[in-house]
């Protein structure tokens, strides 16, 4: 494989671009792995890099019923932060920012990963409040954060509806400048790259169909590409890990699967430069401008389960009105497209990284609204449980069982709400 430098660019600009290599092989199945990850998204992905790098475990295969990042990883809004503060959390998220901030350098790869604030605005002294415990208890942590006065936010991002009679007054906001926004389509490619580079097969259009038992034991997988035994499996399928789960005969998950919908304008001139975010009153809203100008934001989930990855009309003109509240600018500005990922909501709002009732059987889901921001250490946390048969401390907490043990990690402070949401 041909590694990216300023000279292989200069060269190859001369020589007609054709000293690249592909980028990952196309192999055929082998009849047996040592580790099966299902799911080539971010997280599968990465998974199966950081199980070769980290661990030397090479003979993995990623097995992924469509494309390569065809799923949710392409389904995004692409923002990334660690402004989390419940313990469990707060180091997953910072270990997770960590790594995107050298992520290009270590896979050679432009993930384009823009440190541009994320900036979450405050309309009452209760939030202000509210905000100033979270942000202590980041800086407190070995992150950064900070409170961001009227006047402060007026000079740096000023075309808000600052209006005395806007609908959600602003009086300042609470800010993480080392978060940003990546490429997500770059990052399935990057992690691709940097696990085919260590031995490890993509399996493309390879269905998982079925999970063969032996007792207490996964001892194969039936695709579409034919049986593949494995000596351990991880899931990694987001929305759709219930399917999964049934197929290894497992009855049901704390899991409710949901429409997070996405919406992109028509490009514009450079407008925002931050992540812009807000919450209050019902409301929940996020936006960001990419590199060719759109607009990119999105909300709430659709508020009843689905595995369809489509736009539903209610949460379109919801998503709408709450960018008018806070940026009535874009008033005029059209819509490019919209579209749906699988969300696996979880009973309190966090994941779930852990073994499973089957000994050689390992799970990662329940990411909720934190799937794309969570991938690096989502890979490395869970490559850590693969390699090492028992969880880091601390993902120790989010297993399966933590509700039996009355713990719940809920960022929202709201509790959990099973069936809340259909």
């Amino acid at each position: 494989m041909t590694r990216f430098s300023a000279w292989n660019v200069f060269r190859n600009g001369l020589t007609g671009q054709k000293g690249w290599s592909r980028q990952w092989r196309d192999p055929e199945p082998k009849k047996h792995y040592d580790v099966v990850v299902i799911g080539a998204g971010l997280h599968g992905l990465a998974t199966a890099y950081y199980l070769a790098k980290n661990h030397s475990v090479r003979n993995v295969a990623v097995v992924e019923k469509g494309w390569l990042g065809g799923g949710n990883a392409g389904r995004n809004t692409t923002i990334v932060r660690s402004n989390y503060m419940m313990p469990g959390n707060r180091e997953f998220y910072e270990h997770s920012l960590k790594l995107w901030e050298n992520l290009s350098h270590e896979l050679n790869y432009n993930v384009m990963f823009s440190q541009r604030a994320h900036v979450s605005l405050l309309h009452s002294p209760a939030a202000v409040d509210d905000a100033a415990r979270r942000y202590n208890t980041m800086r407190l942590t070995d992150s950064d954060g900070e409170l961001w006065d009227l006047e402060k936010l007026k000079h740096t991002i000023p075309y808000l509806n600052y209006g005395p009679n806007s609908r959600f007054p602003i009086i300042g906001a609470a800010v993480q400048r080392r978060a940003g926004t990546a490429r997500h389509d770059a990052v399935a490619w990057g992690y691709a790259r940097g696990a085919d580079q260590h031995g490890v097969d993509i399996l493309q259009n390879c269905e998982v169909t079925g999970v063969t038992r032996d007792n207490d034991k996964v001892v194969a997988i039936e695709t579409t590409r034919g049986t593949i035994s494995a000596g351990k499996v991880g899931f990694a399928v987001a929305g759709n890990t219930s399917r999964l789960w049934s197929m290894a005969g497992l009855g049901n998950l704390p899991i409710e699967s949901h429409k997070l919908q996405a919406f992109v304008s028509e490009p514009l001139k450079p407008l925002l430069d931050h992540v812009v975010v807000f919450g209050v009153g019902g409301a929940h809203f996020y936006i960001s401008q990419s590199d060719k100008g759109g607009m990119v934001f999105g909300g709430d989930i659709d508020w009843y389960k689905s595995y369809a990855q489509r736009g539903n009309l209610p949460i379109v003109q919801d998503v709408a009105e709450a960018a008018m509240s806070i940026l009535p600018c874009l008033g005029r500005v059209k819509l490019l497209r919209h579209w749906s990922g699988v969300m696996d909501m979880s009973m309190d709002g966090s994941h779930f990284i852990c073994k499973t009732p089957l000994n050689n059987l390992y799970l990662n889901a329940g990411w909720n609204y934190g799937g794309f921001k969570a991938s690096p250490a989502s890979g490395w946390y869970f490559a850590d449980l693969i390699a090492n048969d028992r969880p880091h401390p601390v993902v120790e907490n989010h297993d399966l069982q933590r509700f039996e043990r009355g713990i719940n990690i809920d960022e929202r402070g709201a509790g959990p709400d099973p069936k809340l949401h259909g």
